[in-house]
C-alpha cells in the first residue's frame, strides 16, 4: 500500500487554508486506498519525514515556506517524491515582481506597476489613486489593499507593516475578475468571480456566501479562449507542473486586449469553495479523481 504524507498547516499566514486544504485531500486518499499520514507541518519536518518514510508527499502546504521553493528543495534533497511545481517553478510564481517579468517575456499583458519598500510606498506612491497594493511574496490575496484614497488612508492604517517590506503596486484594471486553472500543462475552464461586495480577498475567497462563482465565465467566445490560452502560457513559462490557477483582470472597455494577467498559484486551494476542484468537476473530474492525479504525477525535481 502506498504511503502518503499529507502536508498542512505549516507557519505562513494561510495556515488555517491549508489546514483545511489538507484533510480533504487526506480524507480523499484514505477513500481511494492509501495509506496516509497527515503532517501539520513545523520546524521539525526533516525529522519527521525521515523517521516517517514516505512513499510521496501531497503537499496541501500554502504561502511562505509551503509553495515558494524552500520546502520543495528539502523534498529534493530527501528524494522524497512530491505533487504541484518544483523548487525553481514555486519560487518564481511566489515572487510576484519576479512572475510580472517572466509573464512579459512570454508575451502576456501585465498591468503598469513597480515594486517598492512599504515606507517609500507611504512617503512618494509611484501612481496616483486607485492602485493596488501588495505583498511582494504571498498568496490568497492575504494583504492585498486597493488604494483609492489620496492621503492612502488605507495603508496608513497598518500600524504593525515592516517599513521595509517589499511591496508590488499596480494599476486598479476596472472591470471582472477571472481565474483558470491548469492540470498537466491543459487548461480546464474560466471561471468569474463575483464579489457581493469589495473585491475578492482573502475573506470573500474563504468565507461562503461572500463571493458568486460564474462557472463558466459569460465572456465572450474569443475572449474565453483567450484566457484559457492564457493561463497554459503562463503555467509553462514558470516552468510549473501538476496543477496551477492563473488570475486574471478584464477590463471589457478595451475588447479583447483588456486581459491582464495578475498571478500564478503554484498550489491552489483544496477546500470546499476552492476554484480549481470546482473546474475539475465542470470538467467532469471528481475531487478524488483531482487528487488521486496529482499524487499520480508525484516527482522530484530533475
Amino acid at each position: 500500500m502506498t504511503h502518503v504524507a499529507v502536508l498542512m498547516g505549516g507557519m505562513s499566514a494561510e495556515r488555517e487554508v491549508s489546514l483545511t486544504s489538507g484533510e480533504a485531500c487526506a480524507a480523499a486518499l484514505e477513500e481511494r486506498g492509501y495509506r496516509v499520514s497527515r503532517i501539520d507541518v513545523g520546524r521539525d519536518l526533516p525529522a519527521v519525514l525521515a523517521a516517517l518514510r514516505p512513499d510521496v508527499i501531497f503537499n496541501a502546504l500554502h504561502g511562505r515556506f509551503g509553495e515558494d521553493g524552500r520546502v520543495q528543495g528539502l523534498f529534493d534533497l530527501m528524494g522524497i517524491p512530491y505533487t504541484h511545481s518544483g523548487v525553481l517553478a514555486s519560487a518564481l510564481a511566489m515572487d510576484k515582481p519576479m512572475a510580472r517579468r517572466i509573464f512579459a517575456e512570454a508575451g502576456l499583458r501585465v498591468p503598469e506597476g513597480r515594486e517598492i519598500r512599504f515606507a517609500d510606498l507611504l512617503e512618494s506612491p509611484p501612481f496616483p489613486p486607485p492602485f493596488v497594493a501588495k505583498p511582494a511574496a504571498e498568496g490568497s490575496s492575504v494583504g492585498v489593499v486597493i488604494v483609492r484614497d489620496p492621503d492612502l488612508a488605507e495603508l496608513r492604517g497598518r500600524n504593525r507593516a515592516d517599513p521595509d517590506a517589499r511591496m508590488l503596486v499596480e494599476r486598479y484594471i476596472p472591470g471582472r475578475e477571472l481565474t483558470c486553472s491548469v492540470l498537466g500543462g491543459e487548461p480546464l475552464a474560466v471561471t468569474e468571480i463575483a464579489p457581493e461586495e469589495g473585491f475578492y480577498d482573502y475573506r470573500a475567497k474563504y468565507t461562503p456566501n461572500v463571493a458568486r462563482h460564474l462557472l463558466p465565465a459569460p465572456l465572450p467566445g474569443r475572449v474565453y479562449a483567450r484566457v484559457m490560452e492564457a493561463a497554459a502560457t503562463a503555467h509553462a513559462a514558470l516552468g510549473c507542473r501538476g496543477l496551477s490557477r492563473a488570475d486574471f483582470r478584464f477590463d471589457p472597455e478595451e475588447g479583447e486586449a483588456g486581459l491582464y494577467i495578475l498571478e500564478v498559484n503554484t498550489q491552489p486551494g483544496m477546500t470546499p469553495l476552492s476554484l480549481a476542484p470546482e473546474q475539475a468537476a465542470h470538467c467532469g473530474l471528481s475531487f478524488a479523481d483531482l487528487v488521486e492525479r496529482l499524487l499520480e504525477e508525484a516527482r522530484c525535481d530533475r
